[in-house]
């Protein structure tokens, strides 16, 4: 895992701090203004003239004044976003605020595990995808917080229909490789299997694959229709390689490297 960098330095975090505070000032100024442009109008509506001078020096004074706050805020804003991102210095300020908000998460193949999502951090056009969604709204604090409810959550997830597609895909590889039916394979040769149609590993990752076997896992579920018991051997495959690496609910991170199905009461 990389090294965090301060939550509290410079960032897009504090650039945009700065931006919102700048943006608030200048609204203040505005709303002044709408009220002086009101009383001068009340004042034309009815006739009282003793008005209109005070309130037309009024709105010359606050429109000056606006002016400076409009320039204040076009100065606030000089964060580079792009090379932020091209630097992955806007990943290393994501991760460092979901530690400092005490929410789960830590970096794996370019990719954030944040159970029960997976988050990837987009420079070509300075967006966050989560678990496939496009967001534009990339403020870390934001990020973070939306991170924060999908972890208070119940994932969408179908345990059933999930360990049947497995118990499929772990007979083609029993048969592909001559092996003796109930004897442990690898997890990786199961997702290849699951993901042969082209451009198929694109769209479930193996990162998703592994997020999603310890929601297997976790489910309870074993047993598929057909009376197989599934079973997740790690010593011996783990060692071999191929070891898939997700996130637990508790933010601890979790290896599975083999699978194999069973009949009940072999």
């Amino acid at each position: 895992m990389n090294e965090l960098p301060d939550a509290g330095g410079a960032g897009l975090e504090r650039a945009l701090e700065a931006l919102e505070a700048e943006a608030l000032a200048l609204l203040e100024v505005v709303s002044s203004m709408a009220r002086v442009a009101k009383r001068a109008k009340a004042a034309a509506e009815t006739g009282t003239v003793r008005d209109i001078p005070q309130a037309l020096d009024g709105a010359a004074q606050l429109a000056n004044a606006a002016a400076v706050a409009a320039e204040r805020l076009k100065a606030a804003w000089r964060f580079d976003v792009e090379d932020w991102f091209a630097s992955g210095e806007y990943k290393r300020e994501l991760l460092a605020s979901t530690a400092e908000a005490g929410v789960s998460a830590f970096e794996l193949d370019d990719r954030i595990l944040c159970y029960p999502v997976i988050v990837q951090v987009s420079p070509s056009d300075t967006s966050v995808i989560i678990d496939k969604k496009k967001d534009r709204r990339i403020r870390p604090s934001v990020v973070v917080a939306r991170l924060g409810q999908l972890q208070q959550r119940e994932p969408k997830f179908k345990p059933e229909a999930f360990i049947e597609a497995l118990s499929y895909a772990y007979d083609l590889v029993i048969a592909s490789k001559s092996m003796r039916w109930g004897a442990p394979v690898k997890l990786v040769e199961v997702h290849s299997v699951l993901t042969i149609m082209p451009g198929a590993a694109r769209e479930y990752t193996k990162p998703e694959f592994a997020r999603d076997i310890y929601l297997l896992d976790q489910s309870g579920v074993v047993t598929t229709r057909r009376g197989r018991r599934m079973s997740l051997p790690a010593s011996a495959l783990t060692r071999s390689g191929g070891v898939l690496r997700t996130v637990t609910r508790g933010g601890q991170a979790k290896d599975y490297a083999g699978i194999c199905f069973e009949e009940v009461g072999e």
